[in-house]
């Protein structure tokens, strides 16, 4: 079953653009070292903040990515720009 997760976080707004820049190396690095990410959307919900949804074709690959992503030289890099991080993970049921 798809797996969306969505991460929520707050970053400086003068620093959108090296946002955007490790978010991708981030995107890079994940799907190079783990299989399943099929999509990502980052939205701006305001100034400073940011709405992150990846698109997993199963939860296992999620699991997987999760565990080891934090090893990433990609990851360690992204998340040292941001704060106030949350995410959920919600099962795809309905997409037209």
């Amino acid at each position: 079953m798809t797996i969306i997760r969505t991460t929520r976080f707050k970053a400086d707004p003068a620093r959108a653009t090296e946002v955007i820049t490790r978010r991708a190396e981030l995107i890079s690095a994940v799907r190079a070292a783990f299989p399943g990410l099929t999509e990502a959307r980052l939205t701006k919900v305001d100034e400073g903040t940011w709405a992150d949804m990846w698109r997993w074709d199963s939860a296992a690959n999620l699991a997987a990515a999760l565990a080891g992503a934090p090893a990433l030289p990609a990851a360690t890099a992204a998340f040292a720009l941001v704060t106030d991080v949350t995410a959920e993970n919600a099962d795809l049921v309905d997409e037209r």
